[in-house]
């Protein structure tokens, strides 16, 4: 359930060709070893600042976010103030819902996702909102209008008591903000790092997966060749996910035929911005997995790779399954989660702020 709640509020999203500014908040009660309010700040689909209500104050979660913090403290002091306001304004509306919905007891779950995206080029901005109740799209906000759209026909009971005084903030203020973060952190935020790619497959008759890590941008491709052409039959291509880190990874499955022809096969990743790709050829020897496999020169009972990222492969196509019950967001983003949330509130804290 806890796994549930935290990958509903982290899953958000962005245009792999704009800067986008992600505001994500959940109130919840009825929910035991869960803060009943956290928040999240993403810049560039990167956790930059953390909070919940077990925390005396946001904390910063990269090292440019905790510089800004020193070299500007009355923006932070800002920053600051003003999540603590949210926090008192969203829990309001918690019991908004609630009162609404005529539901006082049981689990209820209330997120909130809002922010901007900006085109560099064509400096156009824009503006979103969107509510989810309990893992289902709830109500989104048409910016222009100033107007709430019920998703939900339950939401109509709701929209009328929500502020609808929303297109300052998203389509002036947060822009600003934005931009300025997009500077403060840019040696971070316009970086390129390539991933090491790695051959992982379950069992002999387990699709092999080509599973790429430690890269950023997420602006990126993963495909599988043979003799040089991209295959697209067969092949089953996953969502680009976040590392701890703030660097992500991604995998391309693939079930390739008999394994004579298995050196016609390559992985290919390509990173937008950077000229080489990283390719890496279909080899039996270089599989990872957890099953002792048969050598090269068909050898029975070689010695066998034990792949630990096997199991991280599974956990990741997990928690996509997991995900995908939760609400679709406004804007058609990539998914995008934090480390699995601990065991409690404090451990939780804990993980998502190591260097707190």
């Amino acid at each position: 359930m806890k796994k549930l709640l935290l990958l509903l509020l982290f899953c958000h999203v962005s245009s792999p060709v704009k800067h986008s500014l992600d505001f994500s908040v959940m109130a919840s009660r009825g929910v035991p070893n869960i803060p009943d309010f956290v928040a999240v700040t993403h810049i560039e689909d990167v956790i930059m600042a953390y909070y919940d209500s077990s925390l005396a104050a946001p904390q910063p979660r990269q090292d440019w976010v905790r510089k800004l913090t020193e070299e500007d403290p009355q923006h932070w002091k800002r920053a600051v103030q003003e999540c603590r306001n949210y926090q008192h304004h969203f829990k309001a509306e918690a019991d908004t819902f609630k009162l609404h919905l005529n539901r006082t007891g049981g689990v209820h779950i209330i997120q909130e996702s809002f922010g901007c995206e900006w085109d560099g080029e064509t400096e156009k901005v824009d503006g979103y909102n969107q509510y989810g109740y309990n893992g289902e799209n709830f109500l989104v906000l048409d910016v222009e209008t100033e107007t709430w759209v019920a998703v939900d026909p339950q939401a109509e009971l709701i929209k009328s008591s929500l502020n609808t005084h929303w297109k300052n903030f998203l389509t002036n203020e947060c822009p600003k903000w934005l931009k300025k973060y997009l500077k403060d952190g840019e040696s971070f935020l316009q970086r390129a790092e390539l991933p090491s790619v790695s051959l992982l497959q379950k069992t002999p008759s387990s699709p092999v997966s080509c599973h790429a890590s430690g890269f950023y941008p997420d602006r990126a491709s993963l495909i599988w060749r043979k003799d040089g052409e991209e295959l697209h039959e067969g092949v089953d291509l996953g969502e680009i996910l976040p590392n701890h880190d703030g660097t992500f990874q991604m995998s391309a499955d693939l079930k390739p035929s008999a394994s004579e022809d298995w050196g016609k096969y390559e992985c290919v990743f390509h990173l937008s911005g950077v000229k080489d790709d990283v390719v890496t050829r279909l080899d039996q020897a270089e599989i990872r997995t957890n099953w002792v496999k048969t050598s090269v020169r068909g050898d029975e009972g070689g010695p066998g790779n034990i792949g630990i990222s096997v199991t991280a492969a599974v956990l990741v196509l997990a928690a996509v399954a997991v995900a995908a019950v939760g609400f679709s967001v406004y804007k058609k983003k990539k998914a995008n989660w934090p480390p699995p949330p601990a065991a409690d509130s404090a451990e939780l804290s804990e993980t998502l702020n190591p260097d707190a």
